[in-house]
């Protein structure tokens, strides 16, 4: 007889499932939501570098005063663009951390299911 009678080994089998079952959803919600994320950033990667040649060719016609809060204004965009960037991939490390943890807890639970 294994360590665990047929009672224990039931149990064992459902949380594993049940972990298996959350873990596959919880890892498919992270892709889905990294695969939009990166859909959208890419969509929009241009748009710092768009604004920043707009700038230029209005900083000549604004006043000094203008032209600086506009500089300003494109400083502070091109901030909101890294901080995207580091979204982008801090989704991506967590879906591949995921990934990972899920893998590791379905081994533990076999290990421990097929220990005799």
């Amino acid at each position: 007889m294994g360590l665990f009678g047929n009672r224990e080994k039931k149990i064992i089998e459902e949380l594993h499932k049940k972990s298996e079952d959350h873990c596959k959803e919880i890892s498919k919600e992270i892709d889905e939501l990294l695969d939009e994320l990166k859909t959208d950033y890419n969509e929009n990667r241009e748009v710092v570098k768009e604004f920043s040649s707009f700038v230029d060719e209005l900083k000549t016609k604004l006043s000094p005063e203008d032209a600086n809060k506009l500089l300003d204004f494109s400083r502070r965009l091109s901030k909101v663009k890294r901080c995207a960037k580091k979204g982008v991939e801090a989704m991506r490390e967590l879906a591949r951390d995921q990934r990972k943890v899920t893998r590791e807890t379905s081994m533990e639970y076999e290990e421990y299911f097929y220990m005799k």
